[in-house]
């Protein structure tokens, strides 16, 4: 199917992520931070990009700012629990600055799935 970016700090996030999308068909490869993930976008042909907001070294906005300079179409779907404030804003920032779509964690699977399915069918 495609390919997906998977950038979260959190391992064990990232490993479910990672089962569900390649249980769906996908090829999934995972990045700790913005940082780790821009390098791999940079070296590798991606068809979507799944960020976390909230990370150490650097964090999601930031993230999603860079790759829409380099890929101004890639499609980027933004997932956040707010952090330890639960605060939802970063959502509507990750937005402003670039993302596709975004989800508020936690999330069912299946809209995980399914959003990506409809991102990629609308890709160029």
């Amino acid at each position: 199917m495609a390919q997906l970016l998977l950038i979260d700090d959190d391992a064990l996030v990232r490993s479910t992520l990672r089962q569900i999308l390649e249980r769906a068909g996908h090829t999934v490869l995972e990045a700790s931070n913005g940082g780790e993930g821009l390098t791999r976008l940079a070296g590798q042909a991606i068809d979507l990009m799944i960020t976390d907001i909230i990370m150490p070294e650097k964090e999601g906005v930031e993230t999603i700012v860079e790759t829409r300079k380099r890929h101004p179409t890639l499609p980027i779907i933004a997932i956040s629990g707010g952090g330890r404030t639960k605060n939802m804003d970063f959502l509507d920032v990750a937005r402003q600055v670039g993302a596709t779509e975004t989800l508020a964690k936690p999330f069912r699977p299946q809209i995980l799935v399914e959003l990506v399915a409809k991102l990629l069918t609308k890709s160029p």
